[in-house]
Parts: structure tokens; C-alpha cells; sequence
């Protein structure tokens, strides 16, 4: 927790630095992580996490006709899961993304239609939230734990606005939340190695009131 507090310090001391239009909004739709290949003496498998819901809100300010900054938050349902001949071990997992991200607008920020580039980073929380057993199936690629760990993260995506009223948007975008594999979460078993990065594309809709 102490990690989560200093990062939101940070990037709301980073947000009140700049103008003074300001928005906020709420937004969701899915998540779709990508897998890490597994070697082993043993075999192969894959490691990785469901696909899973995604929500979350944001409020940002302008910084100059083209420009914005976005202070953003996501919970993302991320089930852990291992792979292999055909088999699936699955444990349940969840994900927290707490970030700051710079957005670039191709027209003023005053036209009906935008569309929109954003780059950023921040920091993902993830957690296992199932019930360990003695044993897992799939055990002899890594074990699937109750755990959290806290790694850092990049974010880029891009996606469009329409204005809907003089104050309210409809935001449509597409995100990639790039961090190390948690390899905290699934453990190696000795002698298996897996891939090192993880990317969670992350579609979303949403709406946009700007004040």
C-alpha cells in the first residue's frame, strides 16, 4: 500500500502542474493478456492470465490545445492460468493499474471529433486471489499462488472522441499495459524458464464530462 500512496502523490502532483480545463470520466470493456512460453526438461506449456472484464475512471487536465494529462485507474479481472498438451491448470487473480498518461489530440481540443495517441507509465498491482492446494495440476511447469506483487508499467494505446453535448464526450480508445511477467504469482518450478514480458491490450468505451 505504501507503494499505491506514493505513486498517486506523484502523478497528482504531476496533474496539478498543468492547466486549468479539467475532465473526468468512467470507462470499461475487456482485457486480453498475452502468454509467456513455458520450457521445461519436461515439456513445454504456456503461462499467462484470462481474459477478463476491465473498468475503471480517470480525470485530466489540458495542457495546451493538442495536449492533455490523464490521472488513470483500472481494475482488471485477470485469472492465472497454465497450459499444456491440451490441459488447463486456472487459478483466480485480479489486477490493479494506477498510471499517468500524456495525451496527444490530432485536432483543438474544442472539435466535435478527436482522435488521440496517449503514452504514459505507472505501476500494476496483481494478486492471486484463489485457494492454494497441496497440488496444482500442471505443477511440474510452476505453482499458482496468493500473492500480490507491485510491478512497474508502460501504457500506450490511441482511440477517438465525439462530443455528444458541449460538456460530455463518448470516448472509444485501445490500450497496452506492458510489465514484467509476475513471476511471483506463478512460480517457475525448478528448472523451467519462462518469457520475461507481459502485454495486456485493453479495449474500452466510455464517457467524458469536461468541466
Amino acid at each position: 500500500m505504501k507503494n499505491l500512496r506514493l505513486s498517486l502523490l506523484f502523478v497528482a502532483g504531476a496533474g496539478a502542474c498543468f492547466g486549468q480545463q479539467w475532465e473526468f470520466g468512467a470507462i470499461g470493456g475487456g482485457s486480453f493478456l498475452s502468454n509467456v512460453n513455458v520450457s521445461s526438461p519436461v515439456g513445454s506449456a504456456t503461462a499467462g492470465f484470462q481474459a477478463g472484464l476491465a473498468a475503471g475512471a480517470f480525470v485530466g487536465q489540458s495542457i495546451s490545445p493538442h495536449i492533455a494529462g490523464e490521472i488513470r485507474y483500472e481494475f482488471l479481472q485477470s485469472n492465472l492460468q497454465l497450459s499444456s498438451g491440451g490441459s488447463t491448470a486456472r487459478f483466480n487473480g485480479q489486477a490493479h493499474a494506477v498510471h499517468y498518461d500524456f495525451i496527444l489530440h490530432t485536432n483543438r481540443k474544442n472539435s466535435p471529433i478527436q482522435f488521440f495517441g496517449a503514452v504514459g507509465g505507472g505501476m500494476k498491482i496483481f494478486r492471486g486471489t484463489g485457494t492454494e492446494a497441496a497440488y496444482q495440476p500442471l505443477s511440474q511447469y510452476g505453482y499458482m499462488t496468493k500473492a500480490r506483487t507491485v510491478k512497474g508499467m508502460g501504457s500506450v494505446g490511441a482511440g477517438i472522441t465525439y462530443q455528444l453535448t458541449p460538456k460530455l464526450f463518448m470516448r472509444t480508445e485501445f490500450r497496452d499495459f506492458i510489465t514484467a511477467f509476475p513471476k511471483e504469482l506463478i512460480t517457475p518450478a525448478p528448472n523451467a524458464k519462462y518469457g520475461s514480458l507481459l502485454h495486456d491490450f485493453v479495449p474500452m468505451v466510455g464517457m467524458d464530462y469536461v468541466f
